[in-house]
């Protein structure tokens, strides 16, 4: 796989030697058990993938190249380039200005633009319309396209869709960028509908065996139908393909959903003509962090800590696993880290900031699960475990821990 030129200080002495050592033990990257740092009176469960994906990596280093080629002139960021305030902070202070908010509300208005700005397409993609309208005022969207090649292949399978008259489900987070802009995408194609979760899915599925009545269904779904959309029609023959930082295994339970609908109205005989199999629309690295993710809830620990931007979606997904089994914080860097008795963290279930007191254990040795979102440099998780180890004075030395580390690989 390509290497990209990413920002020395993105990375870490620690997270990503541990990287390194489990890539060069474990190049297929069969095994999804956590790495153990044992420091003596904490342990820390390193999940096995983490971090920096393809996408992200291929969107730094050309947002950081378009700075480098363009010094003087104006650059925009459409909307954050990917979902980590450090990142995004790093770009600002670096001059970059944002377009829009992650809603896609106009934060500089496009009159302000000119012919030889530069603007930085962000990793999610964009609308066909916001396309256009750059091309309008003079600039090519393509220059600087950081767009996931992942996300584009999302596009190329709805495509696919359209040729064979099928209807576009979209598994997705409605205001999300990239479900924007994969709606986008798909409506030249054909009809599409967005369905955020199996709960709006089965509703779907009501409607499709006439358990649901039409008034109901529009109720439901106008805001997230195309136009023209014909849900007696055009609910014949459906495909599901997703935004790709959804929780892998939801995306597959919807789509079985809908091939048990189909199966039950059509018979399993007619299958083939009212339902495609379109699994490879999920993301490998969404995938790879989801079952490193699984691979934790093997294990046993007293704590999880995820780290992340709040509003990285395959982020939260992560934390909604770690969820099922551990006492999980979900921080954006170490500076949530008050003290070992107190610590800030986003609630997804509120969507708010909280405060947790006495949350470090107080058994030894601790263990603690370690991971963080796609869009999140090595460098924080790093700053977040040295920090977490002032915590436990006594404690080896990093050095040392690696080092046995690397004789027992």
């Amino acid at each position: 796989m390509k290497s990209f030129n990413i920002p020395e200080f993105y990375r870490s002495p620690i997270i990503s030697k541990i990287k390194n050592l489990r890539k060069a033990d474990d190049p297929k990257k069969a095994d999804h058990s956590p790495t153990l740092l044992d420091f003596g009176n904490v342990q820390f469960l390193i999940a096995r993938h983490f971090g920096f994906c393809y996408g992200v990596e291929n969107a730094v280093e050309i947002s950081f190249r378009a700075i480098e080629e363009n010094p003087g002139k104006r650059i925009f960021l459409l909307s954050q380039m990917i979902h980590n305030p450090e990142v995004n902070n790093d770009l600002v202070s670096r001059g970059v200005r944002f377009l829009m908010d992650t809603g896609g509300n106009q934060v500089i208005p496009w009159s302000e633009l000119k012919s030889d700005d530069i603007v930085i397409i962000p990793a999610f993609g964009t609308t066909l319309e916001i396309e256009r309208q750059l091309r309008d005022i003079g600039i090519e969207p393509q220059h600087y396209n950081t767009t996931c090649p992942f996300v584009e292949r999302v596009w190329k399978k709805s495509a696919q869709l359209g040729n064979g008259d099928y209807t576009i489900i979209i598994h997705g987070k409605p205001n999300h960028e990239e479900t924007r802009a994969t709606f986008s995408h798909s409506v030249g194609e054909s009809p599409v509908l967005v369905v955020k979760d199996i709960h709006e899915s089965r509703k779907v599925g009501d409607y499709m065996l006439g358990k649901l009545n039409k008034e109901e269904f529009m109720s439901l779904f106008s805001a997230r139908l195309s136009d023209g959309f014909d849900a007696e029609k055009h609910l014949q023959k459906v495909g599901v393909i997703n935004q790709t930082t959804m929780l892998a295994s939801e995306t597959q339970e919807i789509a079985d959903h809908f091939r048990d609908v189909m199966k039950e109205k059509f018979g399993e005989a007619e299958i083939k003509n009212h339902f495609a199999d379109t699994r490879d629309t999920l993301c490998y690295a969404t995938n790879e962090n989801q079952n490193a993710t699984y691979g934790l809830l093997k294990e046993d620990a007293d704590i999880a800590v995820v780290v992340g931007g709040y509003n990285s979606s395959n982020t939260s997904h992560l934390v909604e696993l770690c969820e099922r089994k551990f006492a999980t914080y979900f921080i954006k860097d170490e500076t949530e880290i008050n003290s070992a008795e107190n610590i800030r963290h986003y609630d997804l279930h509120s969507h708010a900031m909280k405060e947790s007191d006495s949350w470090l254990p107080a058994s030894k040795p601790a263990r603690i699960i370690l991971t963080s979102g796609a869009s999140c440099p090595d460098s924080v998780v790093d700053r977040v475990l040295q920090k977490l180890l002032t915590y436990y004075p006594g404690s080896k030395s990093t050095e040392e821990v690696l080092a046995r580390l690397q004789s027992n690989l």
